[in-house]
């Protein structure tokens, strides 16, 4: 059984449907990376898995748990995932090292001792630790980003959900993050990645799916999906991403 299995999945804000049916499943230790247009759900997919926005219908399965179920505890489900937002969402009152401890506190209810531990390790593996009694603000946005990712990591998330996670950043500080990404995913971790840095998805896919409108319009392996897609829309976005034709590279 797929580690997580999403059966056609609708989900949107008030009469704005997002999602129109989407079914998809990702392999323990797989990594995918969504790729598609602003406003064709990607994001809302990663939300709906911990329910941060609540589908219509359709359900949601995460190490056999069913996540839509109205008897599931919630706090069980984010216990199992690791979020990083597109803005970071680090408090700004807290210092680094609090924000990382956080939800190691409220959500998986860890002893101070062992939560304190686990968050100096996580500020270490994304090169953060220095900063560990900074501000937010007073971090360059790669940095918020890098914190944010160690707050994931921290909770030893069985998944890790990652939404544009470069996408508030300034293009000479993208490198810093995904350079980051990059070491998690060679880790074995299971990664659902929403992203346009297509060098990146090339790199650390196993898998691309391709959403528009609310649908999963094609998928397969980063090659495939690249530089040989079947479909006329995936090769319509490619090329308003790369602005180059889909030719594989000599």
């Amino acid at each position: 059984m797929a580690f997580l299995k999403v059966e056609k999945l609708v989900a949107g804000y008030g009469k704005n449907i997002v999602l129109r049916g989407i079914s998809l499943n990702v392999q323990e230790g797989e990594k995918v990376v969504i790729i598609g247009p602003s406003g064709s759900g990607k994001s809302t997919l990663l939300k709906c898995i911990v329910r941060l926005v609540e589908p219509i219908s359709g359900k949601i399965f995460l190490g056999g748990l069913e996540v839509t179920s109205k008897n599931v505890d919630i706090r069980k489900v984010r216990q199992m995932t690791g979020f990083v937002f597109q803005n970071y969402n680090l408090f700004p009152h807290m210092t680094v090292l609090k924000n990382v401890l956080l939800p190691l506190l409220v959500v998986k209810k860890l002893p101070k001792e062992l939560a304190y531990k686990k968050a100096i390790s996580a500020l270490e593996k994304v090169g953060m630790l220095e900063f560990k009694d900074a501000y937010p603000l007073q971090l360059s946005g790669g940095q918020q980003q890098r914190v944010a990712i160690a707050r994931a990591l921290a909770l030893d998330p069985t998944l890790m959900l990652l939404d544009e996670p470069t996408s508030a950043l300034d293009p000479e500080l993208v490198d810093e993050v995904l350079d980051i990404l990059r070491e998690i995913a060679k880790q074995g971790m299971t990664l659902l990645i929403v992203t346009h840095e297509l060098d990146f998805a090339e790199d650390v896919a196993d898998r691309i799916v391709f959403i528009e409108d609310g649908k999963i319009v094609e998928e397969g392996g980063p090659e495939e999906m690249l530089y040989d897609p079947e479909k006329e829309r995936t090769k319509a976005f490619l090329r308003r991403i790369l602005r180059k034709r889909l030719v594989k590279p000599a």
